[in-house]
């Protein structure tokens, strides 16, 4: 076994007391330090490799919808790494440079991000839906030195004259190495000494512009940062655990590499071309999966599906990405005995808030601070800390350690999420009698209406509670005399029609069940825009209201349609 280091010990240390007080927060709370793991720290060497040495608990398991599947142990992880790790190296990747990362879920992801770890390359997870286009101005912002795609993929980057290490994955292509050719290489551990806070991990941010920032995490602010992650989970050694997330985004390695592997559980993935919510719980039943998050659509979609029967073997259920809505939370716990926990956080960061295991859930909360964050609501304007407002970080006394480095290339946008001295999320929550948080909304989503403050995740969670609607997006669109009312880009239930009568019923819920301040007045059907991490683009909306200048679309009614319906 690789000798444990004393940045490791402390690792495990620190892991340890959060097991022990899985379902008392309070205890994690008072007793929970951030571990100080020293200088020199390599989360793929000092504590994979460790708990990876002789293993043969199986560590991934990659399921096909075909019922296909791949399998590796811990220890056999440890050592394809090695392999990959050396043999990377022999190609011209040294440690600090940037290796584009574009594979599905596929065993070698896993084999190259540990592998890029180990010898100090920076990962940069990027997703497979990207165009050349998309990837011309990443190469040149993240000054890529490799690059690692299946063969699907690697037609992409054939346009780009520059010194690239080009990889491919699961075939032959001319002019790129062959992922496979790795496993001739060398086991020995590559040996390179990392600084504990060099760059590790660099994610390009789904942003709402056409330049996404890049945030940028070290070998300490997401290795040992997840252990936040890892205690909202709830995930435990032996455990199985899956998550519904696609390679390229920050979810993905929040709960498909680092989290469950700091807990020594199994990691399991199950691929489909298309989503099948049937086939999707039938696999949660036969994998055993104890563990599971979702992001809010999937959870959607399962409820639609009537999937009323537990899979066996399932103790902790999560959600993450945006809001879950409660009433989806209350038809899963009286279908499954069980609650889908809530759980916030941002690419910039770890897991900071979360309704843990075994503590009541204030239903529509998203929890408190996880142990080892401090958390306030600042009034944007004024700056004072209170029950509602912006959720900031303190960056004084010390810097959180599950906070990003900053953005790469960009002091001036560090400058400015880094104000004053506190982490601006820009995500505006409000606090409970029972110090829970509730989301309100994106600060620049919050919107007024007829001088009153409307979030819009309030009105899309009354929206869904109506069975035409399967997902909705709210904005305010532009009113001369009430400066917005509240409009709905709704995405119907299957089999239901996008006609006066749907729109009308819609219109007629929203009066029954919210103030007139916040009552929606337009309903537009259609798809909604989202980031490829599955989140509602608000922002596409609201651009989309602006263009049309007042035009209604194809499929939007009003409540003036109605004069049944009493404005």
């Amino acid at each position: 076994m690789p000798p444990q280091t004393a940045a490791g010990r402390a690792f495990r240390e620190a892991r340890d007391l959060l097991l022990a007080n899985a379902h008392d927060p309070e205890a994690a709370h008072a007793a929970f330090t951030w571990p100080d793991v020293g200088g020199h720290f390599n989360w793929a060497v000092d504590w994979f490799d460790v708990i990876a040495d002789g293993n043969g608990t199986v560590a991934l398991r990659v399921i096909e919808q075909d019922g296909a599947e791949q399998s590796r142990t811990f220890d056999e992880l440890r050592r394809a790494s090695d392999r990959v790790a050396n043999w990377l190296r022999a190609r011209g990747v040294d440690k600090g440079d940037a290796v584009m990362l574009m594979l599905d879920n596929r065993v070698e992801l896993w084999e190259a991000m540990l592998a890029i770890m180990k010898i100090g390359a920076v990962i940069l997870p990027t997703s497979i839906v990207l165009s050349a286009e998309d990837l011309a101005e990443r190469l040149d912002r993240a000054d890529v030195r490799a690059v690692i795609a299946d063969d699907a993929d690697a037609a992409k980057f054939d346009a780009f004259d520059r010194d690239l290490v080009r990889v491919v994955v699961g075939a032959d292509r001319a002019g790129w190495h062959s992922f496979s050719d790795a496993d001739a290489a060398s086991e020995a551990a590559p040996g390179v000494v990392v600084e504990a806070h060099d760059p590790a991990i660099v994610y390009f941010t789904s942003g709402t512009t056409s330049r996404p920032k890049m945030v940028e995490h070290s070998h300490v602010s997401y290795p040992v940062g997840h252990l936040s992650t890892m205690y909202w989970i709830g995930v435990r050694p032996g455990d199985v655990h899956m998550t519904i997330s696609a390679p390229g985004w920050g979810k993905h390695a929040w709960s498909l590499f680092f989290a469950p592997w700091i807990a020594e559980a199994t990691v399991v993935v199950y691929n489909s071309a298309r989503f099948d919510p049937v086939a999707l719980v039938d696999q949660l039943d036969r994998a055993g999966v104890s563990t599971f998050c979702a992001p809010p659509t999937v959870w959607r979609m399962l409820i639609q599906a009537d999937l009323e029967t537990k899979p066996k073997a399932l103790r902790e259920l999560l959600s993450a990405g945006e809001p879950l809505n409660p009433e989806v939370i209350d038809t899963i716990r009286r279908w499954w005995g069980l609650d889908i926990r809530d759980g916030y956080g941002q690419t910039e960061l770890t897991a900071v808030v979360g309704n843990t295991p075994g503590v009541p859930i204030t239903p529509g909360s998203m929890g408190r601070a996880l142990p080892g964050v401090d958390v306030a609501l600042r009034d944007p304007v004024s700056g004072s800390v209170g029950d509602e407002g912006e959720i900031c970080l303190p960056l004084t006394p010390r810097r959180p350690v599950n906070l990003m480095t900053g953005y790469a290339g960009d002091r001036e946008r560090t400058a400015a999420v880094e104000e004053g001295g506190w982490f601006h999320t820009g995500d505006v929550a409000v606090r409970g009698a029972d110090g829970a948080l509730t989301f309100i909304g994106r600060t620049d989503d919050v919107f007024k209406a007829s001088d009153f403050k409307v979030s819009p995740f309030e009105v899309e969670s009354i929206l869904l509670q109506h069975p035409a609607v399967a997902e909705a997006g709210v904005i305010g669109a532009p009113d001369a005399v009430r400066l917005n009312v509240v409009k709905a880009y709704v995405h119907l239930a299957s089999g239901t029609e996008p006609d006066a009568a749907t729109a009308r019923s819609i219109l007629a819920h929203a009066r029954e069940h919210m103030p007139p301040y916040m009552r929606v007045r337009r309903v537009e059907f259609g798809e909604l825009p989202k980031t490829i991490s599955g989140k509602i683009r608000r922002v596409e909306l609201r651009e989309r209201e602006e263009l049309r200048a007042g035009v209604r679309g194809a499929l939007e009614f009003h409540e003036g349609d109605f004069p049944d319906l009493k404005a």
